[in-house]
């Protein structure tokens, strides 16, 4: 069949939308048609060569959409589910995924390949094979992706609002509960609150953070994050260190998350700083292979028993995960409505992207027409 795509063919350009073919859906894979795709800053870090993958390729990895038809041996969904398609595939039986650890699947290492698992190419066109960004490829009509990339939810939930569970709001909420352990009582600084951060955001104020401090230059996410659920909002991470001592009598923050649009070893240096003893550092945001970000004392670290870590997908599980986001959605618990700044049509994705550099949305979201 034929599908239009936003394809990335050399790093630094615009995407190009063009008509591609696509596979029919072998063994263990699915056709989707997608609804709605979310625009995240992981795509523009592979257009701006911090991430290298398989070009030409299809990018978005942020998805949601209907199952058109399966392949042999497909247990997990069937045609007419409604799925949020999952960034990092989940096998269920490699040694990550059978010890609770899905954010760190096997699976994972090969999502900037391009194919899907075999290797097996199931887009192509006038260059050739095309990839998809982590098996994906959601700034495209149609998709063929492997069963363990697609989540099943319930059909009477928004797809525009439940795009955004396959990669932003896990990767913000879990950076909070799962990786810095919120608990209550806690004070929180989040650094950069884009559509990962203000997740992050949500999820401390969730946990019980006494406080929570949003750190962003720009006012529109910090207000942004103050509607949803930052107690004080800052514009730097000298500003929110000096708060978070006046706030704690001078104990400093106890978890500090980092998601801002690109780790630098200036800001992990700020977070290092505005944190307490026996305090929490978790890194989520991305930057080159190359870069040193980590450049710190290790003797405050060990005299302050500060814990620096990473962390990949909120260190969500995403087969339980996403469907208890979207539980709490229903309750009102999680905002998703309210992060979606701008809607886009898929020619417009460049502009998107343009919009996102200029830090005027929260999460740009495309729109498929069929």
């Amino acid at each position: 069949m034929k599908t239009v795509a936003a394809v990335l063919h050399e790093i630094g350009k615009p995407l190009e939308i063009e008509e591609l073919d696509l596979d029919g859906p072998a063994e263990g894979e699915v056709l989707i048609r997608y609804t709605h795709a979310g625009l995240c800053h992981s795509d523009l870090h592979v257009m701006q060569g911090d991430l290298e993958g398989w070009l030409p390729m299809v990018l978005g990895h942020e998805g949601a959409g209907v199952v058109e038809e399966i392949g042999p041996g497909v247990t997990r969904v069937a045609p007419g589910d409604h799925v949020v398609c999952s960034f990092i595939p989940s096998c269920g039986s490699c040694h990550w995924c059978a010890t609770g650890q899905q954010a760190i699947c096997d699976m994972g290492a090969a999502i900037m390949r391009g194919h899907l698992p075999g290797p097996r190419w199931p887009i192509t066109g006038p260059a050739g094979r095309y990839g998809a960004m982590c098996m994906l490829g959601t700034f495209s009509q149609y998709g063929v992706i492997s069963q363990n990339s697609a989540v099943r939810i319930e059909p009477d939930l928004p797809l525009d609002a439940a795009t955004l569970v396959g990669c932003g709001v896990p990767t913000g909420w879990g950076s909070a509960v799962n990786a810095a352990d919120v608990r209550p009582g806690d004070t929180v600084l989040v650094f950069g609150v884009g559509g990962i951060g203000v997740n992050a955001v949500q999820a401390a104020r969730f946990a019980g953070a006494k406080y929570v401090i949003a750190v962003d230059p720009l006012a529109n996410k910090r207000e942004a994050a103050e509607r949803l659920g930052a107690t004080h909002s800052v514009g730097t991470g000298a500003e929110a260190g000096q708060l978070a001592r006046e706030l704690t009598r001078g104990l400093g923050a106890d978890k500090a998350i980092l998601t801002v649009d690109k780790m630098t070893a200036e800001v992990v240096r700020e977070a290092f700083d505005a944190t307490g003893k026996a305090s929490t550092i978790v890194l989520t945001a991305m930057s080159g292979f190359a870069e040193q970000t980590l450049v710190l004392p290790g003797v405050v670290a060990t005299l302050y028993k500060k814990t620096i870590k990473g962390s990949l997908f909120g260190d969500c599980n995403p087969t339980t995960d996403i469907p208890r986001l979207l539980d709490l959605y229903r309750t009102g618990d999680l905002k998703l409505d309210e992060l979606i700044t701008t809607r886009y049509t898929l020619e417009d994705v460049n502009t998107g992207y343009d919009d996102l550099l200029a830090g005027k949305n929260v999460r740009g979201l495309i729109v498929h027409q069929h």
